[in-house]
Parts: structure tokens; C-alpha cells; sequence
């Protein structure tokens, strides 16, 4: 079947060509009311679909928004970065058209020449992790900078709260009635957001009155087997040294803690606390206990950039950052320290907060062996 035509829509409903362009453009006439409603129905009969290249010609608006990324594609996080923008492109009516580059510079180059050459109405500029970039020299003015924000400003963009999140992620473990208190960190020290989940670590400390002890704060690889080999380093304090609850970079990191716990017999929260950061889709949630983490906003993040780069949502001057919240995700993997540790906490604590639910007395976790892959 061939594609139906305007002239089909004006048969099927017995008025002009110019009536049934007047009608499908809204075009301001003074069309009746039931005209339109025929013209309508005439057209979703016979399957007429306006042309949106002709529609740009006219209205100089392509509606597609074009999303360029480095290696957003390769992340666990991507689908809910890509979600939230498609979400907020589709109630625009809008298009989003995504490319990943690889990280590679000639292939983003061609990129952003082929993006130009569809007029696309906006465009954002997505990176693999919160970091600062040198913006790509062919990147318009007005696009928006997604999980990254541009060295020597000049574009708006939208990062997640890394130091806001360290934060609340001891802040869990204080209330909980925890004093001794261990960062599991990165031992890469490119990501900013290592750097900010520190100093969130820090500054909850502080608020609390607890001394820093620098042989809480270890490094490691970003992964299950770099989180066990450093939370081995933990474990093996002395007993009045070692740490009631532990705050990890990730959620992989956070799965090698499980498993250094349960070589050694420790169970998840009783004896040891563990809170994550990302909220890792297939892993936070199925791990046994399910581990309370730090959630990574990317959805509404992906929604954000979006919005801005279609206008409809006006977020300051154009070089302005915008630093999204980071909420906790409370789950089974915190619980109050040990029973005589506890005891020690509360004389010399000054103050008490209502903590996250313990795991019931009963319960004995199998902790992380079904993660040691």
C-alpha cells in the first residue's frame, strides 16, 4: 500500500487540500468545530501520517533532541539515564536520536557533523561517570552536559550530589548507633566522585563529634574482589580497632564486604553494618541481606538534561551546574553495632537518632557467597 496522501484525507472527508492543512497544522481560521472533528476522523481512516521532514521545513523544528556520549552504552547505568530523557522527549513529543561514540574523538567529531546536518532542536552531551570534560569543539551553544560538567564553564549541566550522599550514607551507619566507622574508597584517583563521597564521610564525622581514624579510610579496586581484599584489611584490626559499619564506594565493592564477612563467619547486619553507593540494578536489591545503598539519580538526571534542552524547564544562567540529590535506599544491611560495642557507643555518644530496621534476631543470612562471581 502506498503512503495515503493529504489529497486522501480531503476525499475521505469532502472539504479542501488548504481546509485539511488548515485543520492538521492548527492552523488559526475560522474552521467550525465539527469540520475539524471530520477532518480528523478522515484522516486516522485512511492512515495519513504528516511528513516531518516537511513539517521542519516549515516550522524549522525537526523535534528530535540528539544525545552523544562518550561510553554511556557500556554502563550498568545507562538504561536509566536514557530512560528518563526518551520519557521526557516522548511528553514533548519529541525524538530522541542516541549515539555513543566509544569514547573515540574522530567518531565524535562525525557525530556532532551529522547531528547539525538534522537541525536536531537540541542536543545533550552524556559521559560514562561524574567527571569534568573538555566540551567537544563542535558542540552548539545552549546543549546541556549530562553526568559531567564542562571545564572552563560555558553549558549547563546536571551531576549527582557525591559529597551530599557520602553524607547521608555514614549519617545512616551514626544513627544506627555506630561510632566506628570505615571507607571503603577507590584506589583510582581519577573519579571525582570518589573525592566528594570522602569528603561527605568527613564532614558527617565531624557533625558527629567522631575523630578521623586514618586506618578506617582503605582503598581498593572497584570490584567484589577489591572490596574483600580491602575490607580483609579491615578485619584485621584489632577488635577495639576495627569498624562496626562500613561505607563502600560502590555496590561491587560492597559485595566483596559480604563475602570477606562471611569467611569469617560474621553475619550481615548483627555483627557488621554495610551500606553501598549506586543502587546497581540485579545487585543491591538480590543480595542476602538486600544492601542499603546510596542511589544514583540518573533517571531524573536523564529527565533533567532533556527538559532543559528543550526549554521547558529554565535552570539559571547557562554555565550553571545543577547537583541532583542522591537518596538513601534503606534496606536490611544496617543494623545497631554489636551488644558491647553498643554499650561503649552510648556513654559517649551525645546525642541518639532512631536507626534503619535491623535483620530479626533470628534471621542468619547466607552473606554475599551467591555474589562471589
Amino acid at each position: 500500500m502506498g503512503r495515503a496522501r493529504i489529497s486522501d484525507v480531503a476525499a475521505a472527508a469532502g472539504v479542501s487540500v488548504t481546509t485539511v492543512s488548515l485543520v492538521l497544522n492548527d492552523a488559526e481560521s475560522r474552521i467550525s468545530e465539527q469540520t475539524r472533528v471530520r477532518v480528523r476522523a478522515a484522516a486516522e481512516a485512511v492512515g495519513y501520517a504528516p511528513s516531518a521532514v516537511a513539517r521542519g521545513l516549515r516550522t524549522q523544528r525537526t523535534r528530535i533532541v540528539g544525545l552523544l556520549s562518550d561510553q554511556i552504552a557500556t554502563t550498568p547505568f545507562a538504561g536509566r539515564m536514557l530512560a528518563g530523557a526518551q520519557d521526557a522527549a516522548r511528553e514533548h513529543d519529541h525524538l530522541l536520536l542516541f549515539i555513543d561514540t566509544g569514547g573515540d574523538a574522530d567518531i565524535e567529531a562525525d557525530a556532532l557533523r551529522a547531528l547539525a546536518a538534522q537541525q536536531v532542536d537540541g542536543m545533550i552531551y552524556a559521559c560514562m561517570w561524574h567527571r569534568a570534560v573538555d566540551v567537544p569543539a563542535g558542540l552548539p551553544r545552549g546543549s546541556v552536559l549530562l553526568d559531567c560538567y564542562p571545564e572552563g564553564g560555558g553549558f549547563r549541566s546536571v551531576v549527582p550530589d557525591d559529597r551530599v550522599g557520602g553524607a547521608a550514607a555514614v549519617r545512616e551507619l551514626l544513627a544506627a548507633g555506630h561510632r566506628r566507622i570505615a571507607y571503603l574508597d577507590t584506589d583510582d584517583p581519577e573519579p571525582i566522585a570518589s573525592r566528594l563521597r570522602h569528603e561527605g564521610y568527613l564532614e558527617a564525622l565531624a557533625e558527629a563529634g567522631i575523630e578521623v581514624d586514618p586506618a578506617l579510610h582503605v582503598t581498593g579496586e572497584t570490584s567484589a574482589q577489591g572490596g574483600r581484599a580491602a575490607a580483609e584489611r579491615l578485619l584485621d584490626l584489632p577488635e577495639d580497632q576495627r569498624p562496626t559499619g562500613i561505607f563502600c564506594f560502590n555496590d561491587r565493592m560492597a559485595i566483596g564486604v559480604y563475602a570477606a564477612a562471611h569467611h569469617r563467619g560474621l553475619e550481615i547486619p548483627r555483627d557488621l553494618s554495610v551500606v553501598g553507593y549506586d543502587d546497581q540494578q540485579l545487585v543491591a536489591a538480590e543480595m542476602d541481606p538486600p544492601l542499603t545503598t546510596i542511589a544514583l539519580p540518573h533517571y531524573e538526571m536523564g529527565r533533567w538534561a532533556m527538559e532543559v534542552a528543550l526549554g521547558v524547564r529554565a535552570e539559571g544562567d547557562e554555565d550553571a551546574s545543577h547537583r541532583m540529590d542522591c537518596p538513601v535506599i534503606r534496606r536490611d544491611s544496617v543494623g545497631p553495632p554489636p551488644a558491647h560495642v553498643a554499650k561503649q557507643n552510648r556513654r559517649r555518644a551525645s546525642h541518639t537518632t532512631e536507626g534503619p530496621r535491623s535483620a530479626a534476631p533470628d534471621q542468619v543470612p547466607d552473606v554475599g557467597v551467591r555474589h562471589q562471581e
